[in-house]
Order: C-alpha cells, then structure tokens, then sequence
C-alpha cells in the first residue's frame, strides 16, 4: 500500500499510509472525509487547531499529537511532543521540530510565532518521510534535515510566515524528493516552483485543495 498527501486546505493535509489516516492541523475549511487515527496540530492558532473540526473525525482510540497549550481547546488525552523528542504509532513515526519565526513580526521583537510556541512534525511511514513544517521562517534547524525528507509541505504565503522566495530556499536546503505549497493564502507559487527547480533536483507538486500527491 502506498502513501498519499492529500491538501485539505491552509495548512491541512490528510497522509494515508500503512493503512492509517493521519490528520494535520485541521482547520474549519478542512473537509476531512475519514475518521483519524492519528491527529497532529503544529500549535494553538486557530486556523491551525479547531477543536470542532477535530471532533468531527476523532475516534475513542484516535492519538492526538499537539503542543501542550492546545491540550484545554482540544479536550481529553492529547501527547505534546518538544521538538527533537519523537514517538511511534505502531509503524508510524512521528518526530517533532523547530518552527518559529525570525522575519516576521507583529512588533518590535514579538515574532508571530515566537520559538516554542509551535512545532514542525517529520512523519515516517513505508521507509517514505513527510515533513509538514508548521508556520515558521527559513530557520536554521531546516538544514539538519537535507537528504532525509521526501516529501517537504512548505508555507508560501508571506505575512505570518515564509513566503515564495524564502520557503524556495528551505526547499533547497531540506532537500527532499518532492515540495508542495501549502498556507498560500491563495496567492500564486509560480516563482515557488521555478526557483526551487532552478536550485535543486526537488520536484515541486502543485495541488489544489483536495488534490492528493501519490508518494513514488
């Protein structure tokens, strides 16, 4: 069996793989058509983590993974996960890592996403990685993961996070098989895909919302 990358929106996808599905950050627009086994939210902001959304697809036995400040939204057993520490869901890996800011500010000195409040996650399955990377700038950490990743989910839209030009050097620098843009704000990606193309041997994978990518 296979694994698949589906984009439900903003920052949402659906992995299926060894016959799981795994849900990340799951917002209101998200149309998730299967129940969860597993649930990831890479931090507490609202279009990131909506409680309601998640209940919509939760099971008894679902895992949900998210920083602890989502636990109260979320309700019942949540695991927080610092970045560096991992678990594993039967044959599915989940690690944590670094997503923050450095560019973007909503003042002098506040970053949107301050460093420890959000996570990036790197999802193992089938011998395949997927790293979906959480709101966050072209940050020094995402060079430690060059060569390790297929598949890089990427936010392009500017403002609160990377934007084409910035998320096209993390392309780069992670390296992975594949690179899809994700958090667009519906903006074009166009120079997204010709600069990381240009730089690297990454395929970039253009999706619309409920596309799905078929990991080789």
């Amino acid at each position: 069996m296979g694994i698949s990358v589906k984009w439900l929106g903003h920052s949402g996808v659906q992995i299926k793989a060894d016959g799981k599905n795994v849900y990340v950050d799951l917002e209101k627009s998200c149309k998730p058509t299967d129940k969860a086994d597993i649930i990831l939210v890479t931090h507490s902001h609202s279009d990131h983590c909506d409680p309601d959304k998640i209940k919509e697809v939760r099971r008894p036995d679902t895992v949900i993974i998210a920083p602890a400040d989502c636990a109260s939204k979320i309700g019942g057993r949540v695991q927080s996960l610092k970045p560096g520490a991992e678990t594993a869901i039967g044959d599915i890996r989940v690690r944590a890592v670094e997503a923050y800011n450095v560019k973007r500010f909503r003042a002098p000195g506040q970053p949107f996403h301050p460093k420890g409040l959000g996570v990036g996650y790197l999802i193992t399955a089938q011998g395949k990685t997927i790293y979906h990377a959480g709101d966050t700038d072209f940050i020094p950490e995402m060079k430690q993961l060059g060569g390790s990743v297929d598949v890089a989910l990427l936010p392009t839209g500017g403002t609160y996070t990377m934007e084409n030009d910035d998320a096209a050097d993390a392309a780069i620098a992670v390296n992975p098989k594949a690179a899809i843009a994700i958090h667009t704000w519906g903006k074009p990606v166009d120079s997204f895909q010709r600069k990381v193309q240009a730089g690297s041997r990454t395929k970039v994978v253009m999706l619309r919302e409920g596309e799905e990518y078929r990991v080789p």
